[in-house]
């Protein structure tokens, strides 16, 4: 018994060195949006949103391969994988700013959200079946620590990298008709990113030795029957709401935080304080991750704190459609903690009793997250229509969809 608990603290502690590099590499989104923006020479918020959607959009093309991936090479061996590809992803960054170009970067993006694909359907249902599921809440909240912690860290080390002491030379690039001189002090700009992205390429390589010599368990799922028979996975309906709940849930959680330098513009609040809005949203995250860990599931149920989580997300979007100014920024920035017990809840709501099935609902779950990709775009086609400010009521359509599998769709099942 004392030798599997070793097991278990050494196998999360593997899984949440991964989940600190999920973090780091995520949120970094939230930096790279403006400085795209500047840099590419974009002129219209759907553009900027092509970050997210580049990133986001690996999820859907690469988790179904992924869970073949893992079949053949076993998830010690497919997270190395994942690492490797996030890597070369990385590496895209260099000609990308070389040649100041937006498809490169964009490249980059999608390679480096297809590595984590690859990451997150092995990691995911390891921390969920590792333990009990009943408290697979709270060493989800665990794992959330360690992705926003190193969210955090990202945000201020590229933000200073990019920015800082640069503000005159982007003032200038603003102010510059076209011509030589402005291409070189874009160029300059652009190089910026050059050093943060080699320093991660090493750094993931690094990581690729520390998983080959870590030796993980692999997870061994009995086959699911009934009265003999096999189950196919279109007998449990609740893991297929529960694969659009995650859609929905990623939607509003890149919203409530990618969002947040352009919407500090809005209201013409200089990028060198609005890009803190990022980090406040990932310490509001990670309050909330904390209580998940403190109160699920010894004071409530991961489900009912679902559900009080998503009323207060409708407090808080209320709150912000109704006033304006910093207020209103604080609110979508609090909303980060209502968000915070979402995934670690619907997760083991969605994949319980799938047996063998769960290694490919793990896959669907990853699939979803998607919803980064598609709901940010959504939401800069309401921002350039309307404006920033009105947007955030799209964020009203996740939290009734979050609600309904939370009180309902959870329990459907096929006899």
């Amino acid at each position: 018994m004392e030798d599997k608990k070793k097991s278990t603290a050494y196998s999360m502690f593997v899984i949440g060195s991964l989940f600190f590099v999920f973090g780091f590499v995520t949120w970094l989104n939230n930096i790279l949006i403006p400085y795209m923006r500047t840099s590419c020479e974009l002129t219209t918020e759907v553009q900027g949103y092509f970050v997210t959607f580049a990133f986001y959009i690996a999820y859907f093309v690469m988790s179904i391969p992924s869970s073949f991936v893992l079949k053949k090479t076993g998830y010690g061996n497919g997270m190395a994988l994942g690492l490797v590809i996030m890597a070369i992803g990385c590496m895209m960054f260099i000609p990308g700013a070389k040649m100041r170009s937006y498809p490169m970067f964009l490249l980059g993006l999608f390679l480096q959200g297809s590595g984590l694909s690859l990451l997150q359907t092995a990691s995911n249902p390891f921390v969920t079946v590792i333990g009990p599921i009943e408290s697979a809440a709270r060493r989800m909240s665990v794992m959330g620590i360690c992705n926003k912690v190193a969210g955090m860290i990202g945000i201020l080390i590229l933000y200073n990298a990019l920015f800082a002491g640069k503000e005159q030379l982007i003032e200038n690039i603003k102010m510059a008709p076209a011509g030589p001189e402005k291409e070189a002090m874009l160029q300059q700009l652009s190089n910026g990113v050059i050093v943060p992205y080699l320093i991660m390429t090493a750094v993931l390589i690094a990581l690729v030795l520390f998983i080959k010599t870590a030796h993980l368990p692999e997870i061994i799922e009995e086959e699911k029957t009934v009265d003999g028979h096999k189950t196919s996975i279109f007998n449990y309906p609740y893991m297929w709401l529960g694969v659009l709940a995650i859609f929905f849930y990623v939607g509003a959680e890149v919203i409530a935080i990618d969002t947040l330098i352009p919407y500090g513009d809005y209201y013409g609040i200089p990028t060198a304080v609005s890009h803190y809005f990022g980090v406040y949203a990932l310490i509001a995250l990670l309050v909330g991750y904390i209580c998940g860990i403190l109160f699920v599931p010894k004071v409530i149920s991961q489900r009912h704190a679902l559900i009080i989580q998503l009323l207060l997300s409708v407090v808080l979007v209320t709150v912000a459609l109704m006033t304006s100014g910093i207020v209103s920024i604080i609110a979508i920035i609090c909303l980060s903690f209502a968000h915070a017990i979402m995934w670690p809840a619907i997760w083991p709501l969605a994949i319980r009793d799938l047996g063998n099935h769960t290694e490919f609902a793990s896959a669907l779950m990853v699939m979803a997250i998607v919803g980064g990709a598609i709901m940010p775009l959504v939401y800069g086609h309401i921002a350039d229509a309307v404006n920033r400010h009105a947007a955030y009521a799209l964020l009203f359509v996740s939290y009734a969809y979050i609600f309904f599998f939370a009180t309902v769709g959870y329990k459907i099942e096929r006899k």
